[in-house]
Order: structure tokens, then C-alpha cells, then sequence
């Protein structure tokens, strides 16, 4: 494995250890793509950092667990703001 991957794995895994951020937060921070971020943490950053990986991998889950709840936040707040901005 390349050096700057194997920084850039260690970079991207700390940033979700401490931010709880998503694989897409993630990707956005750091200007890469989702199948990028997600390989560098789930498969790469197990090679090189074992203990930061399993950090990683708490978060992710977590993550996983409550994507329902934000999507269905993300609708409501979808609707409610057609409801402001229709004409009266």
C-alpha cells in the first residue's frame, strides 16, 4: 500500500472516530469520493491501524442504525418547506 494512502486511511478513520461523521460526510471533508472513504476505513485502515478501525467500524454501525430516522427527518423538512414556499 501506498504512503499517502495508508496516511489518508489514518486521517479519514480519526475524522469519523471523532466526529461521528458518515462515510458521506466523510467523503465531502476530505473531496473524495464514498466508495474511496468507505474503502479506506472498512478494508485499508484494518491493515494499518487495527484499533482505530474498530473506532471506525463502532461509528459506522451506529450510523447504519439511525439512516431511517434521517432520512424520514430529511423528508419532513422537504415537505415543510414546500408548504412555506407555496403561493397562499
Amino acid at each position: 500500500m501506498q504512503e499517502h494512502i495508508r496516511e489518508r486511511s489514518i486521517r479519514i478513520g480519526q475524522y469519523i472516530a471523532d466526529s461521528g461523521a458518515t462515510v458521506r460526510e466523510a467523503a465531502r471533508h476530505f473531496g473524495l469520493s464514498k466508495s474511496s472513504v468507505h474503502k479506506d476505513v472498512s478494508v485499508r485502515l484494518a491493515k494499518v491501524h487495527p484499533s482505530l478501525a474498530a473506532q471506525v467500524r463502532r461509528v459506522l454501525r451506529y450510523n447504519q442504525s439511525v439512516r431511517h430516522l434521517r432520512g424520514g427527518e430529511a423528508t419532513r423538512r422537504k415537505y415543510c418547506q414546500r408548504r412555506l414556499d407555496a403561493p397562499s
